[in-house]
Formats: C-alpha cells, structure tokens, sequence
C-alpha cells in the first residue's frame, strides 16, 4: 500500500491543537513519544535535523512548529506513511522533506549528507515480545527487525562532527543504547521519564555528542502526572509535561 484512503484516516491535534495531524485509524499512531523527542531536540533555527524512522511525521512537525526556519528531512520505510509525513507537512505549512528506503541500507541521497542533529524513536519491542499486532504497518513501526546498534549507527553516520543525536527508547533499553554510544560519542545525558511520583521510569530520552567526550549525566526524571495514581478522567499533567506536551515547549536538558 502506497496511500491511505481518506476513510482510513483520523485527524489528531498535538500540542494543544496547534498542529492537525492524519494517522491512521488502524496503523501505528503516535501518542506523547514523538513529542518528548521534539522538545528533547536542541535545534536551532537554519540548522539541519534527520529524522530516522519518521512515520506520519508528528516529531519533525513539532521540532518544526517550535523552531520555524530548520532544513528538515525524515526516513520511512513505509511507503504510505512517507506519503502521509509529506501530507501532513504541507497541511501544517512545514517544510519537512521525506525520503523513502532502509536505514539499515542508507539511500544514496541522504548518504552524501551530513546534519546537525538526528533524532529517532526506534521500534519498542523486540522480536519476541508479546503478541503480533494485527496491523502490519503498526507492527513494522513497534517491533525491532532492524537493532538498535543499527539505529545508532545510521544516525552517527550521518552527524557532522560534534553533531548531536537524540532519542527516546523503552527505559529496559538503556543498557543497549549506551553500548552502541560507546567510543563514538560523549556529552550523553540521561533523561529518565516517569508516569509519577516514586513509578519506576518506563521511557529514557539520551543525548550524544558525536567525537565528543564530555563525561555522561544521569538527570533527574521527568514526571509526567501530577497525582499519585489515576483516578479520574480528567488530564494531570505536571506543569512541566503541560508545557512540553500542550504548548510545544522546549524540554530543559543541560547541553
């Protein structure tokens, strides 16, 4: 499948609705994730950022909503969701190009370029956990064929010297992140993400340096929920995740 049908489409605003964002009803759909990856994202304006692995495109759109004027490309290797990012791009007036292939076979026109910066949400689950997801698009995008050493790779390959990559993973993935930074970059901050107060960390946002090797930072967590357990319908987000998740903000990483 190359392209969605309209009826297959639901249209889902992120950060407080400022942006209008397709996906598909039954396929893989973004929820806080690509988000967090965004605001976790240093980039300035007129620098240039890849995104592997991009999807409908909800984390390049608000890197792009928060930082107008960036050189903004994406990898999928779903053809229809490519077509979907670069829809959804134009709808939101972001400039964003997307490019179909395999990170693990790198497209020869991204493997004549160099970024700034590179950012992914690599699939959560590996290939034996769990049940198959009845969707083939939304299994491809959550369960690992290619590994993350694989991910990190790719992405290292493509920074500029002292260029900065970022991404969000399972926190039981950290140990697997830090073993593919290793030798190759430095500046690596942690960031666990916590549900709430005294909940173990279920994601990690790590940043790296390429060639660098500035000593690792472990962060305090972000929580996400201002409350001590869900018990209502209502939203409890912390102002912290309010800002990030509602309004675009930056996430406030030492760099």
């Amino acid at each position: 499948m190359d392209r969605f049908a309209p009826e297959d489409l639901t249209v889902d605003g992120f950060l407080g609705g400022r942006l209008r964002v397709a996906q598909p009803r039954a396929g893989y759909r973004a929820a806080m994730d690509p988000v967090l990856l965004a605001a976790a994202c240093p980039a300035q304006a007129s620098q240039s950022v890849l995104e592997l692995g991009c999807g409908a495109g909800v984390a390049s759109l608000c890197l792009g909503w928060r930082v107008p004027g960036l050189a903004q490309s994406g990898l999928e290797l779903q053809p229809a969701y490519a077509d979907l990012a670069r829809r959804n791009a134009a709808d939101n007036g972001i400039a964003l190009e997307v490019i179909e292939g395999d990170l693990a076979q790198m497209p020869a026109e991204l493997r004549a370029r160099s970024f700034d910066h590179v950012i992914a949400n690599p699939p959560y689950f590996s290939p034996e956990d769990g049940t198959p997801a009845a969707d083939p698009g939304r299994e491809r995008a959550q369960r690992e064929a290619t590994p993350i050493s694989a991910w990190l790779d790719a992405g290292l390959r493509r920074l500029k010297p002292e260029g900065r990559i970022t991404l969000i993973q399972q926190a039981d993935r950290l140990a697997d992140l830090l073993a593919g930074l290793q030798g190759r970059a430095g500046a690596i901050t942690v960031l666990p993400i916590s549900p709430r107060v005294g909940r173990p960390a279920r994601r990690v946002i790590v940043t790296a340096r390429k060639g660098v090797r500035t000593p690792l930072q472990l962060l305090a967590p972000l929580i996400l929920h201002a409350t001590p357990m869900h018990s209502h319908d209502a939203e409890d987000l912390t102002d912290i995740a309010r800002e990030i998740l509602r309004e675009g903000q930056k996430l406030p990483i030492p760099r």
